[in-house]
């Protein structure tokens, strides 16, 4: 899959993928900004396939119906439920627990409007599997994208959401009017 998303990202669309990461990551929560377009997931997993990185993200349950999940699962996606009586937290870390590789991509927006603050999930997800939260991002302006530094979470959350304001503040979203770089 790398040399068609090498490709047709860097290739064809003359996008610019870094990454700060030399070799492929074992089990983190990659998260990933701006989030303003349903463009960012498809520029994402070809970025993301460029890097060689192997990576999830969640998908409602519900959609894991022949064919769609055969291709939502080809694509990356890992089924959960969202509901009060099955517990998304407990749920991710089993997944964690289960596997030797297991990189969660979460974008902590939330949705692809403009948010007022960043949701939290991404930070309980890191410090309850105990493992550390990479930076991606996508830089529509400058057609760039990738993964930048490392976070370790420190248990501090607020402390922490200034370290990713500030490694934020530089990149370009599609839709700049959605995007509020105000993590708290």
């Amino acid at each position: 899959m790398y040399k068609i998303a090498h490709l047709i990202l860097v290739r064809m669309l003359g996008w610019k993928i870094t990454s700060s990461v030399s070799s492929p990551i074992d089990k983190s929560v990659i998260i990933v900004a701006p989030h303003t377009s349903l463009w960012d997931f498809v520029i994402g997993r070809l970025a993301f396939w460029v890097m060689k990185q192997d990576v999830k993200f969640m998908i409602n349950g519900k959609y894991f119906f022949w064919p769609l999940g055969a291709l939502l699962k080809a694509l990356g996606g890992v089924p959960v439920k969202y509901d009060r009586t099955t517990g998304l937290l407990m749920q991710i870390n089993q997944m964690y627990q289960r596997n030797d590789t297991f990189n969660l991509v979460i974008t902590p927006e939330g949705t692809r409007a403009l948010a007022v603050k960043w949701k939290k999930g991404f930070y309980q997800i890191a410090t309850t599997a105990e493992v550390p939260v990479y930076m991606a991002f996508i830089d529509y302006k400058e057609k760039r994208g990738g993964i930048g530094p490392k976070l370790d979470p420190s248990g501090d959350y607020e402390k922490d959401l200034h370290l990713l304001e500030k490694f934020y503040g530089n990149f370009h979203a599609k839709h700049p009017e959605k995007y509020n770089l105000n993590p708290d």
